[in-house]
């Protein structure tokens, strides 16, 4: 053939999409710049991978080569072709079989805003960030000091049955009980001095005052044994609020019933702790002053730094200890084991759990204040403002009645309603610390998805394995607040 049908001096193309591609006669006026088109595409290809940079048959500027050309917008190049006859088939990576080829920049002539090429795939979602799970409660992630301070208003708003219906019955029991105990005793002794012979009425009112004394001691006890109980709903709660569960209020008695007898002997070991160091720092001052009387001042300066240093030491290990209840029932760890895991897990995150706590009591010790002390000033002067004269008969004590009553009943919610966010607190510190320093969200976030597709065999996330208990007592917990 003449010069005009002699063949392109190019190189063999090596990509897969132009392996179908055959020789074709070139002007000599054309051979300058390669070919402008080439041979339609395959029906249907897979696509192909992208040519490398820098090939000698690639693109120039604003035109497209015929054998490094690529596809048109939104076709799709082909390959699977055979290589013609006395062709060596070129080397693809495994790679970019059964893969979408990278994004490439556009090339020069591109429209903007088009890319240069297509592989005619479907593109993916974009991806992003995505809020943890919140089932229930609180989201299953490490608490936020925001969060603790709210999330304990609204364990009680969300089931109120349970938690405040709890508190306020336990409450209520308790006060009818001192009404019944100390009254009863108080008129039992009253009765006794009234009918006493005069040489025996001393003896018999020195009797009767240590009854009444000791009559008193019985609704402290029903009230620390009452408050014990509803620690323990509000725990159980808590924690089945945090998996979107929700309790009836028989159900959550249920679930705390096997450990409530744990809780009253570890309240009862605490509150003898308490009343022994106070007894030493009394027994100290009582002895200093007992020496001499010129040591008063000494025993008073002794009796106040004793009571800083107890005030101290109260705060110390109330922080260090706070969450002993929430691990006696959600771990059904014995007394011992659950002071020692409280010891730990505090590690690290004492001023995060002390400013928890105390911000929550300053917050309930203000309200409680707001809403009593209207009712107390109308108590003590209520009489005078409705009978400033005194000509009603009874009008005053009437009005001190009622007063009384009112104060007695607005009481009783206050302190249902303080004794819930109190316990709802210490249980989310519970559960954040664990989050922390254990990672439990992950389990906690595992066993909501296996019970939301049907799965019931998963345990309880709470309670710790054996292994994880020996893991647990050999973890180091961070430092850090």
């Amino acid at each position: 053939m003449g010069d005009d049908a002699r063949e392109p001096e190019y190189p063999a193309p090596t990509s897969a999409r132009n392996r179908h591609e055959t020789d074709a006669p070139v002007a000599d006026s054309e051979r300058s710049t390669p070919p402008q088109a080439g041979p339609p595409a395959m029906p249907w290809a897979a696509p192909a991978a992208p040519q490398p940079a820098g090939s000698p048959w690639g693109d120039t500027a604003g035109q497209q080569g015929g054998y490094g050309q690529q596809p048109a917008y939104g076709q799709q190049g082909g390959y699977g072709q055979q290589p013609a006859y006395g062709q060596q088939a070129p080397y693809v990576h495994p790679s970019a079989y059964g893969q979408y080829p990278p994004a490439s920049p556009a090339g020069y002539g591109v429209p903007p805003g088009q890319p240069a090429w297509s592989t005619g795939a479907p593109a993916g979602a974009p991806t992003g960030w995505a809020p943890p799970p919140k089932p229930g409660l609180i989201p299953l992630r490490p608490l936020g000091f925001g969060t603790l301070l709210g999330a304990p208003f609204q364990a009680m708003r969300r089931n109120p049955k349970a938690t405040f219906g709890s508190a306020l019955l336990v409450q209520g029991i308790t006060i009818v009980v001192s009404v019944l105990v100390i009254g009863g005793v108080t008129w039992f002794a009253v009765s006794r001095i009234t009918s006493a012979a005069p040489d025996d009425r001393d003896a018999i009112t020195a009797g009767s005052v240590l009854a009444i004394i000791l009559a008193a001691l019985i609704p402290i006890a029903i009230s620390l044994i009452g408050s014990v109980m509803v620690q323990g709903v509000v725990v159980a709660e808590v924690a089945r609020a945090t998996l979107g569960e929700k309790l009836r209020l028989g159900q959550v008695w249920r679930a705390a019933a096997p450990r409530l007898w744990a809780l009253v002997g570890w309240t009862l070991l605490a509150s003898l702790a308490a009343l022994i160091a106070v007894g030493l720092v009394a027994a100290v001052v009582w002895l200093v002053i007992a020496v001499s009387t010129d040591l008063i001042a000494l025993g008073i300066g002794i009796g106040v730094i004793g009571a800083l240093g107890l005030i101290v030491l109260y705060a110390w290990l109330g922080t260090k200890l706070a969450i002993v209840p929430s691990i006696i029932v959600l771990e059904r760890a014995p007394v011992s084991r659950a002071v020692a895991r409280s010891w730990r897990l505090t590690r690290g995150y004492f001023w995060r759990t002390f400013g928890v706590l105390a911000l929550i009591s300053i917050i309930l010790s203000v309200a409680s204040q707001v809403v009593t002390t209207p009712i107390s000033l109308i108590m003590g002067i209520g009489g005078s403002l409705i009978d400033p004269t005194g000509s009603v008969e009874g009008a005053a004590l009437t009005t001190f009645v009622v007063t009384y009553i009112l104060l007695i009943l607005v009481s009783l919610v206050v302190t249902a309603v303080t004794s819930v966010v109190t316990a709802a607190a210490v249980s989310l510190v519970y559960i954040d610390l664990r989050m922390r320093t254990e990672g439990l969200d992950l389990e906690l976030v595992r066993f909501v998805e296996a019970r939301q597709a049907g799965d019931t065999s998963v345990p309880d996330p709470f309670p710790l394995t054996p292994r994880e208990r020996r893991g647990a007592a050999d973890t180091t917990v961070p430092t850090g607040s």
